[in-house]
């Protein structure tokens, strides 16, 4: 995740591209990169701000083309690295690809294309994409638009895909699979991104491209079909608002962006994560037999991520059996804690570098005990230093008041809880997928609360004038009743 920038028209490509990106900063990246065709295919990244890519295209005067693309990533699969920036290209680099979301099987199509010789240079997922396109352009027959379209049904997950070729200089192609994508229509040029501010310096006509929708863009427009290559004319549509109106997809506030981004970034913290009723944590590093011996569990963490670690104590002690202690991260090496090589901390911290947290995690691995990270930035300091890791995939929180990261971070402490349970046999197979398949049902209830808005703002302005407001909770009420009090004195 996070920005896409797409251009095909009678301007040169990179200027257009380099002003979209920065018109998606608000969402946040660790690094970024283009790709323009200009008889061969260039390809430069960097990990880092625009600054940096900007300073590398500077030294090497940028590439000149009439169609290009481009992309700010926030590292879901390998660390932000020049490596894993994107865009990913082909064995040949006249194929690349951008890519927001997750490819869920992966890892299944990368071993077969590298037993039939494709060679990967990237940790991520996205690299995948592009030595599909290649093994299906190599076959003959098919047009580029033909060989996307074939490889979508090969992948499983939430993403969108903007693809270019040198080999067909005039078209970029783009996938939406449960992630935004939009075309905007400019005079006699065409724009693919991920969201309107990207498109707003060149045109205010959009086309929102529908779930499961491909796109063949050329200069003259647009050409949209469903994954099944039958057409399909979604109507335009004038968007008036201004650069800031925008950012915010056209909330007044990002934090209520955000509120409303909760079911979403609910379902990506599941993603890939459950199959056929079994839950798998790939990335937890953390072995099997290390957790079965496990006697008591430490939670770390401060503000929100505390809250959110008191719901954590109650699952993992209900489903476990174990002993859980939650402490505040700022005080938990000051008191000189029980830890050994039988014991779990788990440090949660949205961004990774909360110091107390991180100091807190390092004061455990140095006593011997394991460190798990809840956390929901890649190649974080926490991320890294911890024995092992669950990442949230909430996607960049722009907001102040924690929101949709308060949620993934309970959703995400659910899934370690149930794993313990899973690997030390304290929960049968079926009440596990009785637990997962109620999780699953989370973003549908979210969305049907967040349906109550009305009821809410009656609320609020009847209470608009109270002096104090006391919240209360019991069990895990408790801990939602001090977040809700931290909400309100927070904003």
């Amino acid at each position: 995740m996070c920005g896409i920038v797409g251009y095909v028209g009678p301007d040169e490509a990179l200027p257009i591209i380099l002003e979209g990106l920065r018109r998606l900063e608000y969402r946040g990246y660790d690094s970024a990169g283009i790709a323009v065709v200009d008889g061969d295919l260039s390809v430069v990244k960097r990990a880092g701000k625009l600054a940096e890519l900007e300073g590398a295209l500077a030294a090497h005067a940028g590439p000149i083309g009439s169609l290009g693309m481009g992309h700010t990533r926030w590292a879901t699969h390998g660390a932000p690295t020049d490596r894993n920036a994107h865009p990913h290209t082909d064995c040949m680099g006249r194929i690349a690809v951008i890519h927001n979301g997750i490819i869920e099987n992966f890892p299944a199509l990368r071993t077969r294309l590298e037993k039939e010789g494709h060679a990967f240079v990237s940790e991520t997922d996205t690299e995948c994409v592009a030595h599909l396109v290649e093994e299906r352009l190599s076959a003959g027959g098919a047009t580029l638009v033909e060989a996307v379209r074939a490889v979508v049904g090969q992948l499983e997950g939430a993403y969108s895909l903007v693809i270019c070729s040198a080999d067909h200089p005039d078209t970029l192609v783009g996938v939406k699979v449960s992630s935004p994508l939009v075309v905007g229509v400019g005079d006699g040029e065409t724009i693919l991104a991920s969201d309107i501010p990207a498109v707003l310096g060149r045109t205010t006509t959009v086309i929102p491209v529908d779930e499961g929708q491909i796109v063949e863009v050329t200069r003259d427009g647009a050409a949209f079909t469903d994954l099944n290559g039958v057409s399909v004319h979604p109507e335009p549509i004038v968007v008036d608002w201004d650069i800031s109106q925008a950012q915010k997809s056209g909330y007044d506030t990002f934090m209520r962006k955000e509120i409303d981004e909760q079911p979403a970034a609910i379902r990506d913290t599941l993603a890939g994560r459950v199959t056929h009723g079994h839950l798998q944590l790939d990335e937890l590093r953390v072995s099997d037999d290390v957790l079965r011996e496990v006697s008591k569990v430490f939670v770390v963490a401060c503000g929100t991520a505390f809250h959110s670690g008191m719901v954590a104590k109650y699952a993992i002690e209900h489903w476990t059996r174990l002993p859980v202690e939650i402490e505040i991260a700022s005080e938990f090496r000051y008191r000189d804690p029980v830890l050994g090589p039988d014991t779990l901390t788990l440090a949660v911290s949205q961004s990774g570098e909360t110091i107390d947290t991180l100091e807190a995690a390092r004061h455990a691995r140095r006593q011997g005990s394991q460190v798990i990270a809840v956390t929901n930035t890649v190649a974080s300091s926490l991320a890294r230093e911890a024995d092992g890791v669950i990442y949230m995939h909430a996607g960049p929180e722009i907001g102040v008041a924690a929101t949709k990261t308060f949620v993934t971070q309970m959703v995400s402490l659910h899934l370690v809880a149930l794993y313990l349970a899973q690997v030390r046999g304290s929960m049968f197979p079926e009440e596990i997928g009785e637990v997962l398949d109620r999780l699953d049902e989370l973003p549908g209830q979210v969305q049907r609360a967040l349906g109550l808005e009305r009821r809410c703002r009656e609320l609020a302005e009847r209470f608009q004038a109270a002096r104090d407001v006391l919240f209360m909770g019991r069990h895990t009420g408790y801990p939602a009743a001090l977040e809700g009090a931290l909400k309100l004195k927070e904003i």
